[in-house]
């Protein structure tokens, strides 16, 4: 009996596993990663390089996505390093189409605060597209300067 029980556990184990390796085929990482990097000078002739770089990963089957970023600073003297510190994770972003379908993707970033950004931190823009239906979805959001993300998006066809 003992011998059943284990087998019918590693049975039911298997079967969640493969479906849980279906899902996560269903994830892509876009094609357009960036890195921006700034150098800073701190009392007493301490450098300071900080780097950030993103991602978005994109499930390909809802159209929901994910956006990633990872920073890095390090601080050092004329001698040596003193403190290297990274951080980073992801924040789930809304569907971009309402039903599942077939979807491709990519994202870019409009570099940090410079002449792209005229209100804040910057701005992305996200494109995808429904390969069974032939249409596309490009959608621009940038930071109001107010405290909150202004989005908007125009479809579409593709014949």
């Amino acid at each position: 009996m003992n011998h059943v029980v284990k087998i019918g556990l590693g049975a039911a184990l298997s079967v969640m596993t493969l479906a849980q390796a279906v899902e996560a085929n269903d994830y892509r990482i876009s094609n357009n990663q960036r890195i921006a990097c700034s150098r800073g000078l701190s009392p007493g002739k301490l450098n300071t390089a900080t780097c950030r770089s993103y991602a978005y990963i994109f499930n390909v089957k809802t159209s929901e996505y994910f956006r990633c970023q990872v920073s890095l600073a390090l601080t050092r003297d004329n001698k040596e390093v003193i403190n290297v510190q990274a951080d980073g994770g992801c924040a789930k972003k809304p569907r971009i189409f309402a039903t599942d379908s077939n979807y491709s993707f990519d994202a870019t970033e409009t570099e940090p605060p410079n002449t792209n950004s005229f209100f804040g931190p910057g701005g992305y823009a996200v494109w995808a597209s429904d390969n069974t239906a032939l249409k596309a979805r490009g959608c621009i959001t940038i930071a109001s300067g107010l405290g909150s993300d202004i989005s908007k998006c125009v479809d579409m066809k593709f014949e």
